[in-house]
């Protein structure tokens, strides 16, 4: 468990040290295909996402549990910066709060969604890099990640999520939705259509 947790803060530094997305990072390319995925549907998912790269997009929250603090009023702003055959990194922002990063990673042939949390000055959260591998369940446009061994042990009562990403088929909504145990806990829309 603890060489999980060493490999989750090197990746993290690493991430870091990596800076911002270069220009070559937010071309959107015809020939961004994981070929190290092992799954043809994780393979596909990954290609229609990488088709928002470059882009940037303004969200709306559809829901959020008593167990959450509510961002309804806030601007919710999703940025694909960076692209490749290997990942996808998706910086979130709330309001004036950039400290979030969605990553989706080519890892041992399967594909991660990772939770990245810093500070302004890059200094990672107490609770970050958390998530989980795509399972078998999802399409080219819905993917379910539940929550990794990590996850469970770094997120209070967290063994139950399950982070939902989907993209409707003509890529006109993307939506990122946390349930745990069943109930729904979070959800956030994103409009595609109209690009920032």
């Amino acid at each position: 468990m603890h060489n999980k947790i060493f490999f989750f803060i090197a990746l993290a530094l690493f991430v870091f040290s990596c800076g911002q997305p270069t220009e070559k990072d937010r071309e959107v390319t015809e020939d961004i295909k994981p070929v190290l995925l092992e799954s043809e549907t994780h393979k596909a998912f990954f290609h229609n996402l990488s088709k928002l790269c470059g882009k940037s997009f303004k969200g709306e929250e559809i829901y959020r549990s008593h167990h959450g603090e509510s961002v309804a009023d806030k601007d919710l702003v999703m940025q694909v910066m960076a692209c490749t055959n290997n990942y996808i990194y998706i910086p979130f922002h709330i309001g004036d709060d950039r400290s979030r990063t969605w990553m989706f990673v080519v890892e041992d042939g399967k594909l991660r969604l990772s939770h990245d949390h810093r500070d302004e000055d890059g200094t990672p959260h107490e609770q970050t890099m958390y998530g989980g591998y795509a399972d078998d369940t999802g399409t080219a446009y819905v993917q379910n990640f539940p929550a990794d061994e990590y996850s469970a042990e770094l997120i209070e009562d967290g063994g139950g999520n399950i982070w939902t990403i989907k993209l409707d088929e003509n890529l006109t909504t993307y939506t990122y939705r946390l349930e745990r145990d069943g109930e729904k806990r979070w959800r956030v829309d994103f409009n595609l259509q109209q690009p920032l």
